[in-house]
């Protein structure tokens, strides 16, 4: 098998997917402070989900404005950060209905290949970990190329993000930041060698 090699330069389209819809979500707390501490080389958009309808495959043959817009966004990224909460040990139910329309019409999966990261924050000590792998089982069916390592899976206490989107705690601040790091090395190996349509 060859491997196709392909110019891809940075900066990098990096589309955000929050998990939660709430505005005062800590996970949108969290995606924020991410930007913040993360390398020049990453420009980020958020991929809005909030107006997608329920999956119903009766939708398929006549696949809606909403969703094709969703699909469109997900595709203009070069990448794909996913910040999201756990619910009951699993993700929240908007979020896995958003990825179901990313994967349809069957043969038509704006994931196939896409470069993503997840990460996720909790006020529990656990962190999201069990939603994350939630997540990272979905995604690998859909073959998005998911950054492996390093994991991450936040506790966020009272204070940690302040209202500027600032990590107060510097060994969080410095794994946050490193987390950024390797994920834009990840995007530029995923580039390199796979094509994005």
């Amino acid at each position: 098998m060859q491997i196709e090699i392909v110019e891809h330069e940075p900066p990098y389209r990096v589309g955000v997917i929050v998990g939660s819809l709430s505005r005062e979500s800590v996970n949108r707390q969290l995606a924020e402070a991410l930007q913040r501490l993360a390398p020049k080389e990453l420009e980020f958009f958020e991929i809005s989900y909030a107006d997608l309808p329920l999956y119903n495959r009766d939708l398929d043959a006549d696949y809606p404005q909403v969703a094709r817009e969703f699909k469109e966004a997900v595709g203009s990224a070069d990448a794909v950060l996913f910040v999201t909460p756990e619910y009951n040990r699993s993700i929240p139910g908007p979020l896995k209905n958003a990825i179901d329309w990313g994967s349809r019409p069957y043969g038509d999966s704006a994931w196939e290949d896409k470069p993503t990261g997840v990460i996720g924050g909790s006020p529990g000590k656990i962190g999201t970990a069990v939603g994350q792998q939630t997540l990272r089982s979905t995604l690998s069916y859909l073959n998005a190329r998911q950054m492996t390592s390093p994991e991450a899976y936040i506790q966020i206490t009272p204070g940690l993000i302040d209202d500027d989107g600032r990590v107060t705690d510097a060994e969080t601040e410095k794994f946050l930041r490193t987390f950024m790091a390797k994920f834009l090395e990840y995007v530029a190996r995923v580039l390199t060698v796979i094509p994005q349509g």
